[in-house]
């Protein structure tokens, strides 16, 4: 049935290919006209719709970069808000959307805001930061990013993948020339020189990707009111696992390494969680009486648990997050810190 209706989409798909070919091509030749700025712009994008890592491969440039005063800008996604939006403490995520508040939460010290228009939320952060982060903006090419780095999800790398509404590019494969630093994310543990060359003859030579990988860190609680602040998979553990996030399989594959029992409440990414689909999961957990067990999601599907109605639900429950972070490997570690430090540095103004 899916290949069949891609079939019937392909058409779209190369009538969107040739609009965004001419659109970025336009770009290229100075026909439109992208905005450079006088100070270090970092981009964080991919080329497909859906998650590949952005949120942890932020987070990691804003430790390699501790020290410089950072600004993350981010349009926003699903948030309820329209316009530039500094974050600060009333913010929430629907204010100014589940990631975003992540970074504000987890970075008391970087400057954490949304806008639709990147152009303007340069302007008017660029006045009080050495740098400025780009949360998902390789496709808006009115902003002329002075360091792009581009993320490739390993196992979508080993599929055919099709251009939208067919598939899930954004735009032609081969916009990923325009990267200054390709970076292969979620790779499996291990992975052999023969794996990695699978992927590695998708790019032409001198654009070389690093390679990186997923880590999993201890169990945080959501609510600090959690009457355990301590918890800890262990095997027959029955675990309700709530994710409103694009692929939830390298989680559940970490999870099954510890012997739990799953029971998997599924949503869209950036999905808002309702009172009925909270309910509907505390009543789960209630009827299982003869496990240890625990709620477990994500760290950024935490941040749409804030609601007063929802928290309520949650506040005397178990309820935890699965922090991640990125940790490239290290043949490539060296080469991809030195490059954006390098950049950085030969770009920062006298303040």
């Amino acid at each position: 049935m899916i290949k069949k209706l891609r079939l019937l989409l392909l058409p779209f798909s190369l009538i969107y290919g040739m609009v965004t070919l001419v659109r970025n091509k336009f770009y290229d030749w100075g026909l439109f006209r992208s905005v450079k700025f006088n100070l270090p712009v970092i981009c964080v994008g991919n080329l497909v719709v859906g998650g590949s890592g952005k949120t942890p491969v932020t987070e990691y440039l804003v430790q390699l970069l501790d020290g410089y005063k950072i600004a993350i800008l981010s349009r926003g996604y699903g948030r309820k808000t329209k316009g530039f939006i500094l974050a600060d403490g009333e913010a929430t995520a629907e204010t100014i959307g589940d990631e975003p508040m992540q970074f504000y939460r987890k970075f008391p010290d970087v400057t954490v805001a949304v806008c639709e228009d990147r152009v303007k939320g340069i302007e008017l952060l660029k006045g009080d930061h050495d740098l400025i982060i780009l949360d998902d903006a390789f496709q808006h090419r009115r902003v002329k990013a002075g360091f792009n780095i581009l993320l490739f999800e390993y196992q979508k790398l080993l599929r055919p993948q099709f251009l939208l509404p067919a598939g899930n590019l954004r735009e032609l494969f081969l916009g990923y020339r325009r990267a200054e630093s390709l970076l292969i994310t979620k790779i499996p543990a291990h992975l052999n020189i023969e794996g990695k060359k699978q992927v590695l003859k998708k790019f032409k030579k001198g654009n070389i990707p690093a390679f990186s990988e997923i880590k999993y860190a201890t169990l945080m609680p959501v609510f600090r009111a959690t009457s355990s602040e301590n918890a800890a998979l262990v095997k027959n553990m029955q675990v309700f696992l709530l994710t409103g996030i694009a692929n939830p399989k390298p989680m559940i594959s970490y999870l099954s390494g510890f012997g739990v029992n799953v029971d998997h409440h599924h949503y869209a990414d950036h999905h808002q969680f309702s009172l009925a689909e909270i309910q509907r999961l505390v009543r789960a957990f209630e009827r299982e009486t003869d496990k240890e067990k625990i709620i477990l999601t994500t760290e950024k599907d935490a941040q749409r648990l804030s609601d007063i109605r929802i928290k309520e639900l949650l506040l005397n429950l178990p309820v935890f997050y699965l922090p991640i972070r990125i940790e490239i490997e290290k043949e490539d570690k060296v080469t991809f810190d030195q490059n954006i430090l390098n950049y950085v540095s030969s770009h920062t103004r006298n303040r």
